[in-house]
């Protein structure tokens, strides 16, 4: 599976302690991640991560492009929801790629722990189907 790890400022720190929390799970899956963010989960876990641009310099936008083209399966993004987001249009950009293309995503801690066991339990499987059915529909 293809993952999106995310955060705002924030929730940097909750993220990275998830990742330190479910490296087990997450070390077995092609994760990606904004700049920052993927070079803090790096350090505090060895994981091997994919790093776009800082979310505000388009970081949300190359996620978003990975959603369109059906090259991601979930994402977890830790959004603040206190703090106002200079690149705000280019999160709901993200959210309503993800909604419109059926991505889950976790934008809260108690969400990504549903997810994140989800997936350790196999509840992701579908998205095999779903990637698979689509590429075949894609050549026709």
């Amino acid at each position: 599976m293809n993952i999106a790890l995310i955060a705002h400022d924030n929730k940097k720190k909750l993220l990275v302690n998830f990742a330190i929390a479910y490296k087990h799970i997450l070390e077995r899956h092609s994760l990606f991640a904004t700049g920052t963010t993927g070079k803090l989960i790096m350090e505090a876990t060895g994981l091997k991560i994919e790093r776009m641009m800082s979310g505000p310099l388009g970081g949300d936008q190359q996620i978003g492009a990975k959603i369109a083209s059906n090259e991601m399966d979930l994402i977890i993004f830790l959004r603040d929801p206190l703090t106002a987001q200079p690149h705000e249009p280019d999160v709901q950009a993200l959210l309503r790629l993800s909604d419109v293309h059926a991505i889950p995503i976790a934008t809260n801690i108690a969400t990504a722990e549903l997810l994140i066991k989800a997936l350790e339990r196999g509840d992701m499987h579908w998205r095999e189907i779903i990637k698979q059915s689509k590429a075949h529909n894609n050549k026709d």
